[in-house]
């Protein structure tokens, strides 16, 4: 039996070049799934996502889905698309070993916990503080240059890396400091600034978009201490649930999240075409 992928409507385009396509995932005709394809909502006409895959019941288990990932890269090619992503949640295992059979390579994952019932404690002699006005500028020209670091280190190429660290700093502070929802701390240690922890709220809970112990201060649990800082600080916001994201490769941060109650809600993954 044969496994193909047939048009569900007509390709969607927009004048900036960004495109859609809905396909029904066939056995000899027969309807058994459905796919979308998309040019990427970020990255752009240059880059494909997979927005669904989704095989019938009754025929899981017999390679369709396989097929019609590759078939999938076969359109993306067409399109020009040189890279594909896609998100995988975590109570999907099977998708997730799928993607990774097929050559799919994560490149970062959204983590949460529920808070605790009571702030937690930071260690004996370490303070929080809130981030001046001074000393935002040197901590947002670090943190864009780390974060696009990151995206080109996993396979975004640096123009597009760059591109998009200035959009989501824009986008996410928009007012610096002050924007609301925000708070952008400073964790001290006798007086020298040991790290520092930038966190907002978002959808039903508070995210961690940003923490970082400097690098003269690692290795003295002082992410830890951070991390218990943001759940204070998302306590007193009145959040019950706190939620990251992590890059893959990023072990010990990993490990830290892992030790403190985190557990991974989606995996976002990509494969170069060319």
């Amino acid at each position: 039996m044969t496994t193909t992928l047939r048009p569900a409507g007509p390709l969607q385009q927009s004048t900036d070049g960004s495109k859609s396509r809905a396909y029904d995932v066939c056995v000899n005709s027969r309807p058994v799934g459905r796919i979308q394809l998309a040019t990427h909502s970020v990255f752009g006409r240059r880059v494909a996502e997979i927005l669904e895959l989704r095989i019938d019941e009754r025929d899981r288990r017999r390679g369709r889905a396989t097929v019609a990932a590759l078939a999938a890269e076969e359109v993306a090619r067409g399109w020009g698309c040189t890279r594909i992503e896609l998100k995988v949640l975590a109570d999907a295992p099977g998708a997730l070993d799928l993607a990774t059979a097929l050559g799919y390579v994560e490149r970062n994952r959204n983590m949460s916990k529920a808070l605790p019932a009571a702030p937690p404690a930071l260690p004996e002699g370490v303070r929080a503080r809130p981030m001046t006005d001074a000393e935002f500028p040197d901590w947002l020209a670090h943190a864009k240059e780390t974060y696009a670091h990151e995206w080109i280190e996993r396979g975004v190429p640096e123009a597009e890396a760059h591109d998009k660290a200035a959009r989501d700093y824009a986008r996410f502070l928009p007012e610096g400091p002050a924007t609301p929802g925000t708070r952008l701390s400073v964790l001290t240690e006798a007086e020298a600034v040991v790290g520092t922890l930038w966190i907002a709220e978002r959808d039903d809970e508070s995210f961690v978009y940003d923490v970082e112990v400097r690098e003269e201060h690692r290795g003295r649990g002082h992410g830890r201490s951070l991390m218990l800082l943001a759940e204070s600080q998302c306590l007193a916001a009145g959040r019950t649930r706190i939620g990251l994201n992590v890059f893959a490769g990023n072990t010990p941060a990993l490990r830290l999240y892992a030790s403190l109650g985190y557990e991974p809600d989606a995996y976002y993954l990509y494969k170069q075409l060319f």
